[in-house]
């Protein structure tokens, strides 16, 4: 797809990737109702970006007014695509886990998700072409020690999206699921960044993965993508022999423990 004069929804755009992206689109043509929480930096970012007829609107997209007024918003301004990249993270082994953590993370990173898919389908079915992105994360291919609950929604993520797409299989629009590795944003604590640093994870900036998924959206058959190397490869192991995968990790665990707990 040619995002040129394409409308995007973008949920998640006051956090590092998705300002990245934001930038990435608008280069590119498309015009962008930009999504978070965050105000004032969603303000900031629509006026350096190129192009005219960006809005920017403030919202919870865990809440159904957000999930209600972006419906509203998608309708109105005739949506073509809708990019699913607001989330959370936090590093802790699961019984430090507040069951308030718990229920914000997989609100935010699995269930808004399906309930504005679910929102935005109608909307979208009325384009000539249309496409939803939603963004995962290699976790949610491989469970990692620290992060159980993050994990468990980028898996139900990954699930959703693959039924999803099978769903829509007949219809004008393309399902994508884009993972990406670890990526040097806001979103991880400097807990968790100090973490990946004593273990040696490899980590993008957010303007590499940007780019990354403007090229995915362009290829017409790309129905899934899973960033960085050797991350794709392990999600290939774990697939097929998760045992390889979990005594390569069990020789982690110390320091990932010392950080986590």
């Amino acid at each position: 797809m040619n995002v040129n004069d394409k409308t995007v929804l973008l949920t998640g755009a006051s956090g590092g990737i998705g300002q990245e992206i934001a930038r990435v689109l608008a280069a590119a043509g498309a015009k962008l109702i930009l999504t978070g929480r965050t105000s004032g930096r969603l303000a900031e970012l629509k006026q350096e970006l190129p192009g005219e007829g960006h809005i920017a609107v403030a919202l919870d997209v865990a809440s159904d007014e957000g999930v209600n007024e972006l419906a509203s918003i998608a309708e109105e301004h005739a949506v073509d695509i809708l990019i699913n990249n607001a989330g959370v993270n936090q590093l802790a082994t699961h019984e430090h886990m507040s069951s308030e953590a718990i229920s914000r993370m997989m609100t935010v990173n699995l269930c808004a998700p399906m309930i504005l898919c679910s929102r935005l389908i109608p909307v979208l079915m009325q384009r000539p072409e249309a496409l939803i992105v939603n963004v995962g994360s290699i976790m949610g291919s491989i469970g990692m020690a620290g992060s159980a609950t993050y994990c468990a929604s980028k898996f139900g993520l990954r699930g959703f999206t693959e039924s999803l797409r099978r769903e829509l299989a007949d219809s004008n629009i393309r399902v994508v699921y884009f993972a990406p590795r670890m990526t040097s944003t806001s979103i991880n604590s400097e807990q968790m960044m100090a973490m990946n640093q004593a273990l040696g994870t490899a980590m993008d900036n957010p303007g590499e993965v940007a780019n990354q998924l403007l090229s995915v959206i362009s290829k017409s058959n790309c129905t899934e993508q899973y960033l960085g190397w050797p991350e794709k490869l392990f999600v290939r192991i774990n697939a097929v022999l998760p045992g390889v995968v979990d005594r390569a990790l069990k020789k982690q665990l110390p320091t990932v423990l010392s950080y986590a707990r």
